[in-house]
């Protein structure tokens, strides 16, 4: 159950990571950002944090989920998993490409929905649970 829950964050992060950089090939998108906005946000320290902090938390969870005991993991997964569909549909907020949005987004949700119900459903004895 350790290594599902870690692949599942690793694959969540590779998703976050191609979604964002195959925005760049938006039109406008680069303009935007030398011009120091992101979507509708200022590109400036606090923005560069928050952003940051969205992907480590995923690249903290692949580490824990394959490093704490069950009995921390589940419900930190069930916790993180959670808060994090929200943090993914708000990339559809954007209202153009819905398209690629919506697969990223979709995958993205999958993948959360995955981590929920395997951490929900983690066998609570044996050699898994440990």
């Amino acid at each position: 159950m350790k290594a599902r829950l870690a692949a599942a964050w690793t694959s969540l992060m590779f998703l976050y990571i191609y979604v964002d950089h195959l925005n760049l090939y938006k039109p406008g998108v680069v303009a935007d950002i030398l011009a120091g906005r992101v979507f509708e946000f200022d590109a400036n320290e606090t923005f560069v944090i928050v952003a940051l902090t969205l992907v480590g938390i995923p690249a903290v969870m692949v580490v824990l989920s394959a490093a704490l005991p069950a009995r921390v993991s589940r419900p930190l997964n069930l916790g993180v998993g959670a808060l994090y569909i929200p943090v993914s549909l708000f990339n559809l907020s954007g209202g153009e490409w819905l398209g690629f949005y919506g697969l990223g987004v979709g995958t993205e949700v999958l993948v959360l929905v995955y981590v929920l119900r395997s951490a929900w459903s983690w066998p609570r004895t044996g050699a898994s649970a440990l």
